[in-house]
């Protein structure tokens, strides 16, 4: 689809968005503000071809797109950002992606950039003040980045170390464990029973969200946990 016809000083965007409602609503939206949706497309191989016809002012784009339906808006987002560096790219999610966000972020100098949450939308005035930070990231030294709230939010959960959970013997009991201490050489180490030991390394890997598995591979993990803290 290909709509005509902006307001004075409006941006010209190729918007990628395989829901067809989602996409004509946000067609109407920009328009009510003043944009132009110079293309609207439902896939990766659309969103290239538009975005190489229309050199848009700004790309808006789904994360999950068809053939495969996994990071295919993502990549293609990237691909084009490689190709002329710094062209204003706004990323919609329907979920919280740490990888996602990590990957747009870093791509060229991480401005011109933004991913939201496509529940965002819905607050009207702050998804059109993004659409304007990301457009003008374009085309200035600063700024012009956006990420969602939420997605702020969860990443700085994640930066706190999870060893922060453990007990101080629960922390005796790991760095034994990353000096490749076996159980019983734990046990006479700290002079406390095998089953106490096991029950801390219990423990620890369930205060670590080691999810279960081979044993041996959850005390692996949880050793690279202590050592990348």
């Amino acid at each position: 689809m290909t709509t005509s016809g902006p307001a004075a000083d409006g941006l010209r965007v190729v918007l990628a968005e395989d829901g067809v409602l989602l996409r004509e609503g946000l067609v109407g939206l920009l328009a009510r503000f003043g944009h132009e949706v110079v293309a609207a497309v439902g896939d990766a191989e659309a969103l290239r071809t538009a975005v190489g016809e229309h050199r848009p002012d700004l790309v808006v784009t789904d994360v999950r797109m068809p053939p495969g339906q996994s990071d295919e808006g993502l990549r293609a987002a990237l691909a084009l950002r490689e190709r002329r560096p710094g062209l204003p790219v706004l990323v919609l999610s329907q979920y919280v992606q740490h990888s996602y966000a990590a990957r747009l972020l870093e791509a060229g100098d991480g401005c011109g950039v933004g991913y939201l949450l496509k529940d965002r939308i819905g607050q009207v005035e702050e998804f059109v003040a993004a659409l304007g930070t990301v457009a003008a990231g374009g085309t200035v030294a600063a700024g012009g980045t956006v990420v969602d709230p939420e997605v702020v939010r969860q990443l700085l959960r994640r930066r706190r170390s999870p060893l922060e959970r453990l007990t101080p013997r629960e922390r005796e009991v790991l760095a034994l464990m990353a000096q490749g201490r076996s159980n019983a050489a734990i046990c006479r180490e700290l002079t406390v029973s095998e089953a106490a030991v096991s029950k801390h390394i219990g423990n620890i890997l369930m205060k670590l969200d080691l999810p279960p598995a081979e044993e041996t591979h959850r005390r692996v993990l949880a050793v690279l946990e202590y050592l990348r803290a």
